[in-house]
């Protein structure tokens, strides 16, 4: 018996073996996979496979050489072998439908190396190889069908749940939201607002409570955002609660939730409060000095032990949650009265954050006016009027009770009423009369330069801003002359706080 001849010698070379394991692998797809075809750069079908032969008849052709030649987006009805060749990117996995059925198909692109000139090698696109995975993808991956059926179904059911919740939440009011604001957009450069944005920056670094005092309208929920915005939390919910809006017999359940059947009419399922709804953010709790008695002791406990008891429920459940106060009273003043607990009240004070008045930074008056006119052209799809120095002298100099709110209330009646781009001082008087402002007159009104008056002229043309602030300072020097010095009834006549005029003339 004849000895058998020796296999050929595996190449010990790297490109040798590399050939050998491309042969290989090309061998290996062709027999395990459903069908292979090959086509050149031109995208013309120059070799097929036997196992893709019974896709033919539905394809049209009767025989392999018959296929063979053609176009590949000619015979192979919705193919993406195209893309593959212009972009030289492979597509491993795709589902392709066509007339012969529903296929899952792998496309190679086949490159050859060539030198680059700069001792380097480029893949050059030559072809590209189309593999049929399957052919009966909804047999042969069922396994794989059925697992991805379960998950969709669980997305959707969790989706559906989520819907619901947030339709719920969104109904009562207690969608959790991000900042709407941030330091920016609390408008001054006076010093008073210089001051109180440099301590919420402070507040915004540490994880106390802050308490926000403050007239109505001078910006105390701007502030609140800004300094959630600026903090470890701002990428948790921002959660506000105007407890001077809520019912006092809604309030508990509004902060704590409620059980399932809590109280007669309450959701089946039960509801979580504003604690848990802020919970890894920021809770802001807007008029605290309205806060029913019969409540403080609730959310004293709260605070300190970081969880709260929906409301019909013996369960305790933890939260984490920074809180932020505000409110337009007279804490301290309600704390004699024996209207708000102490004890809460030190709980809360321990960043304390004093909000001036507009009339205590007039000197932001302008920029105000620019940025609440723009806000207002914005929304009426107007352009704002532009308010001549005068107008803005007699703004300048109100005493301004309802603060930037009353401020932007009267903006947008002159934006309304005024039938001239310019608005001059009488106009401005007109709407502070009829809108029940308590008017003040301006010190000394800026007048328009008549003409021939070039000096004048050219001294109006200057920042307003520093215009305003000579005016202020005419107005203290001739508040003091009156008064024959006296800075306490200077201040009176002003109607400024005696530290505010010490601010204004630079003492402190």
């Amino acid at each position: 018996m004849p000895a058998a001849s020796p296999s050929p010698a595996l190449p010990l070379d790297a490109e040798g073996i590399l050939a050998l394991a491309a042969r290989s692998m090309f061998q290996l797809f062709s027999s395990m996979s459903q069908g292979m075809f090959l086509i050149d750069r031109s995208g013309r079908i120059v070799w097929v496979n036997e196992g893709y032969r019974r896709f033919l008849p539905a394809l049209g052709f009767s025989d392999l050489n018959q296929f063979q030649g053609h176009m590949v987006e000619d015979v192979i009805p919705n193919t993406q072998m195209r893309r593959v060749l212009e972009t030289g990117e492979p597509v491993l996995v795709d589902l392709l439908t066509n007339k012969a059925g529903t296929f899952v198909v792998s496309r190679l692109p086949l490159r050859e190396e060539r030198p680059d000139g700069q001792g380097g090698v480029i893949g050059e696109v030559i072809g590209a190889i189309g593999i049929v995975l399957f052919d009966h993808p909804q047999t042969t991956l069922q396994p794989l069908v059925s697992k991805f059926a379960l998950l969709q179904r669980d997305l959707d059911e969790a989706r559906r749940e989520l819907a619901t919740q947030r339709g719920r939440a969104a109904r009562s009011g207690e969608l959790p939201r991000q900042a709407k604001y941030s330091f920016a957009s609390f408008i001054g450069s006076s010093p008073a607002a210089v001051e109180v944005k440099r301590h919420a920056r402070r507040a915004a670094q540490s994880t106390s409570p802050v308490l926000l005092l403050g007239e109505t309208g001078t910006g105390k929920e701007l502030l609140a955002h800004a300094i959630h915005g600026a903090s470890a939390r701002a990428a948790g919910p921002f959660v506000t609660v105007n407890i001077a809006a809520v019912p006092d017999t809604l309030l508990e359940a509004e902060f704590f939730g409620f059980a399932p059947g809590a109280f007669t009419g309450a959701d089946r399922r039960g509801r979580e409060g504003k604690f848990k709804f802020a919970d890894g953010g920021t809770l802001f709790l807007d008029e605290i000095g309205d806060m029913p008695l019969s409540l403080q002791a609730k959310l004293l406990r709260a605070l300190q032990e970081g969880e709260i008891e929906p409301l019909g429920s013996n369960k305790l459940v933890p939260f984490d949650a920074r809180v932020i106060a505000a409110t337009s009273r007279d804490l301290p003043a309600l704390v004699r009265e024996g209207k708000f607990r102490e004890d809460l009240f030190y709980r809360l004070n321990v960043l304390p954050l004093r909000v001036p008045p507009l009339r205590e930074r007039r000197a932001d008056i302008p920029a105000l006016v620019e940025a609440l006119g723009e806000d207002i052209a914005q929304r009426t799809g107007e352009a704002p009027p532009e308010l001549l120095p005068d107008a803005l002298a007699l703004l300048a100099g109100q005493h301004w009770r309802g603060n930037t709110r009353e401020l932007r209330n009267v903006l947008e009646q002159l934006a309304m009423r005024s039938d001239s781009q310019r608005v001059d001082a009488a106009e401005v008087a007109r709407v502070l009369a009829e809108t029940g402002v308590e008017t003040i007159a301006a010190p000394e009104p800026l007048a328009a330069p008549a003409a021939g008056e070039g000096a004048d002229a050219a001294a109006l043309l200057r920042p307003l801003a520093a215009q305003v602030a000579e005016l202020e300072q005419r107005a203290i020097a001739a508040a003091l002359a009156a008064t024959g010095g006296n800075k306490l009834a200077a201040a009176r006549r002003l109607g400024i706080s005696r530290a505010t005029l010490y601010d204004r003339m630079g003492e402190r």
